[in-house]
């Protein structure tokens, strides 16, 4: 696998730049990411990391409307888009490549410069509420919202990225200039540009960008708490034609030596069509149109599950046939055959990933802004490849055979504690 060719400066006031060129692509991507997510907010002002987000398309100094700033990308061709999640909020462009300037232009005036105005917060705290509510009416992402509340109980990762209708209601303009002021720091941020790039051009365009801005020392987030002991299960009950389940604990962070081994546990488990879980629990026992798993991480913790789908009526059997799967990856070692399947269908996403322009630059932003440090594709690749399945099965086991499990169900189930039953382990 052939090296990202990044090259790594600090620009400005204390910014990081990273840039790979790929000059034969007609395009460039650049992002400005900042280490800022719901899992810093207190709970009064849950989602204002995600209000932020949305505020800053509104308007800025040179850009003064939301019209403007859309016209200003959209109009020499590329795009613009934002993404708030736990640890992290991202803005980004993508444009073709003799047109940096101007995204660089636009995403640092947009951060640096926004105006905030108290009429287009009003409207836009409307528009959040409609998607928090446009969420609430699909079980099959809300399911995932009351599954971190019980794995994260009264704590800020247990919250919906968005906030809650009650949090977003009570943020105010000042709130949300106070977050900029105290967050968007030009010391806590990345930059990261891939595609038809010259890193001394980016240099100078991204410092030209970053006049005026400040450092300073970001605050931190509450760490992660024990988990209580015992199965732990969160019920909605409701009139649905389709039973929506998440079963899961908590697993390593992305700093810990095992981070890529529960990749490829959860690959083998519930990545694909031809993982586990698809070929057992859906093709043969035809229980369910959709079901996966996940292993999500983060700075000190992480989430390990599985989401199913299923009709009410064999919501038992399909946890049942859930958790045999989740017995055996815990007490066989996965064959060579299939391991190595699962290794080569690891690598060849990543690859895969890595072509486009955005991919690239998200890739080595998100790991210089989270890790400190840029790990090549090849080198993660050998990580991978070192992996035995005892180490699989060992990770496996630390994670659902030695961790108590949670479950969020929404569907016309009642029986509550049937449900606590069916993921006790034994």
């Amino acid at each position: 696998m052939a090296p990202t060719g990044h090259t790594l400066e600090t620009v400005g006031p204390g910014a990081t730049l990273v840039t790979a060129p790929l000059r034969e692509r007609n395009s460039v991507s650049a992002a400005l990411m900042f280490k800022i997510g719901s899992r810093y907010e207190a709970e009064a002002v849950a989602g204002v990391s995600h209000f932020v987000e949305h505020m800053l398309f509104k308007g800025s100094r040179r850009y003064p409307t939301s019209k403007a700033v859309a016209e200003a990308i959209e109009g020499v061709g590329g795009e613009l888009n934002a993404s708030t999640d736990k640890e992290a909020t991202v803005y980004w462009s993508r444009v073709p490549g003799d047109k940096l300037g101007q995204a660089i232009d636009v995403l640092t005036d947009i951060v640096h410069t926004p105006r905030l105005e108290e009429a287009e917060v009003e409207k836009e705290r409307e528009v959040i509420l409609e998607e928090l509510r446009m969420y609430v009416d699909s079980p099959a992402d809300h399911v995932h919202t009351l599954f971190e509340e019980i794995l994260w109980p009264d704590h800020p990762l247990g919250i919906d990225v968005a906030g809650t209708e009650e949090s977003v209601r009570a943020i105010t303009r000042d709130d949300i200039r106070g977050h900029l002021d105290r967050h968007y720091l030009a010391s806590d941020l990345v930059i990261a540009i891939a595609g038809n790039v010259d890193h001394g051009e980016a240099r100078d365009r991204v410092a030209l960008g970053l006049e005026g801005w400040r450092s300073g020392e970001a605050p931190g987030y509450p760490p992660a708490r024990d988990l209580a002991d015992g199965p732990g299960v969160r019920l909605m009950t409701k009139d649905t034609e389709q039973a929506h389940l998440v079963l899961g604990t908590r697993c390593v962070s992305y700093f810990h030596p095992d981070r890529y081994t529960i990749d490829l546990m959860n690959t083998v488990l519930g990545e694909g069509m031809s993982c586990r879980l698809f070929l057992e629990v859906r093709e043969r026992r035809g229980l369910c149109y959709d079901v996966h798993s996940w292993a999500g991480k983060m700075a000190d913790t992480g989430t390990a599950g599985v989401y199913i789908g299923t009709e009410p009526a064999k919501v038992q059997v399909a946890i049942a046939a859930v958790m045999e799967e989740l017995h055996r990856i815990c007490e066989e070692p996965v064959g060579r055959e299939e391991l190595d399947k699962a290794r080569e269908l690891i690598k060849g996403h990543l690859l895969l990933r890595l072509e486009g322009t955005g991919a690239l630059a998200t890739y080595l932003g998100s790991q210089q802004l989270l890790l400190g440090s840029i790990i090549e594709p090849s080198e993660i690749v050998d990580r991978i490849d070192a992996i035995t399945a005892e180490d699989v099965q060992r990770v496996a086991q630390e994670t659902y055979a030695n961790q108590p499990l949670r479950l969020a169900a929404i569907g016309p189930m009642k029986d509550e504690r049937a449900l606590a039953d069916a993921i006790a382990w034994s």
